[in-house]
């Protein structure tokens, strides 16, 4: 049997998608920036793409910049930020959590070696945020705040609205919502973001295209120079028919959202359940779920174990490579640290040791997914846990 549980890392492209970008891939290739008649319909393709993007978080198309992915949305939204309130205001600090995707930590890390002062807010044992911290940003010297919508290794939640109620208007705030984009709903005024970054293959679109959306008013510089594409923010030809299979994913996951919200839901409920059952002395990286509070603080298509090191000598790679082994795709956590296994960030952030981060698996769902592919997998694991116990 042949399962894959690596959804957060990225989604199969749906038929549907890969119909909509053949036209742009054969027949109407033009460059977007001509002026002849296989350019305009490029250029027309690229901008009903952006009004139906920007609908589906209630923004302005011309708040809608495509980018190559969510890496590049994550530096072109602080780096521009920053930058730009720097050389406006000489405003210098800049503030995200312990808990960001490496796309933002390291972009922190490049502005603090380039003289901005970097603050990082901690979250507790349920991945939650230190809210005090965020409320004592309030008359600060700090220009932007950045804090991710949804984790990609445990699926907890930050209400970026209350956090956006913390803080004082004059602080710009950005999120990560590649995890969230077309899983729950996103309305950009609702949560008073200044800025936000999605890419299209975690919902079933190509790779290689993402979007970041900056209300407009909002300072901020270009990352790339080049031609005067994206309204002079963006250069370099757009990617037409990778952008019109965004647009097409954003089209179905408006249309099944809360159909597929429901199905994993039941899906890693069920996975619960039965591992809970079957397999001993292991965690779960987030509250199981009680209350409608507990629900609303995670979302149901990550899920995040750990075998307890004091009962296994547990070694994660040989672990995925068992489950690989068995047909199984998995991983310890985030898909962009280059193929390489290593204790995640995110886990210890939560006060957990390095020992204890080492026996994390992460699996993530899709609505495609179904319980005999569940019951699978757990039998598996049990045998896996059966060769590593102490």
């Amino acid at each position: 049997m042949k399962v894959y549980f690596d959804n957060s890392a990225t989604t199969k492209l749906h038929p549907q998608v890969l119909q909509a970008m053949i036209p742009y891939l054969t027949d109407n290739f033009g460059n977007p920036s001509s002026i002849h008649s296989l350019g305009n319909k490029a250029k027309v393709a690229i901008e009903n793409s952006r009004e139906i993007i920007a609908n589906f978080i209630n923004a302005d198309a011309s708040e809608i910049y495509f980018t190559s992915g969510g890496s590049e949305a994550n530096n072109f939204c602080i780096r521009g930020i920053a930058q730009t309130e720097f050389y406006e205001t000489n405003r210098k600090n800049i503030v995200t959590t312990s808990i960001e995707h490496p796309s933002i930590l390291k972009t922190f890390d490049y502005l603090k070696s380039q003289g901005f002062i970097t603050d990082i807010v901690s979250v507790d044992e349920k991945f939650q945020l230190d809210e005090k911290k965020i409320s004592e940003l309030s008359g600060t010297s700090v220009s932007l705040l950045s804090v991710m919508y949804v984790n990609n290794e445990t699926g907890s939640i930050n209400d970026i609205e209350k956090i956006n109620n913390l803080t004082d208007n004059n602080i710009f705030i950005h999120t990560d919502a590649v995890q969230a984009f077309g899983k729950i709903k996103i309305d950009v005024k609702k949560l008073g973001v200044d800025a936000l970054s999605a890419s299209a293959h975690k919902i079933y679109g190509p790779k290689g295209i993402g979007f970041a959306y900056v209300k407009n008013g909002t300072p901020l510089n270009s990352l790339i120079f080049g031609g005067g594409q994206e309204r002079n923010r963006r250069a370099g030809t757009e990617n037409v028919a990778s952008i019109v299979g965004f647009a097409e994913a954003v089209k179905l996951a408006k249309e099944k959202m809360d159909d597929n919200f429901t199905k994993v839901e039941k899906l890693k409920n069920y996975f619960v359940k039965i591992l809970n059952n079957k397999v001993k002395n292991i965690s779960f990286n987030q509250p199981i779920i009680q209350s409608s509070e507990e629900f609303y603080r995670h979302l149901p298509y990550v899920l995040s174990i750990t075998f307890s090191p004091k009962y296994y000598n547990v070694d994660t790679e040989a672990m995925l490579i068992l489950l690989d082994i068995n047909g199984i795709a998995a991983s310890n956590g985030s898909a962009c640290s280059s193929g390489t296994i290593k204790p995640s960030h995110v886990i210890m952030a939560s006060g957990k040791s390095k020992e204890y981060a080492n026996g994390t698996l992460r699996f993530s769902f899709s609505p495609e997914n179904n319980f005999e592919e569940i019951d699978y997998t757990i039998n598996v694991l049990k045998e896996i846990a059966e060769k590593f116990k102490r």
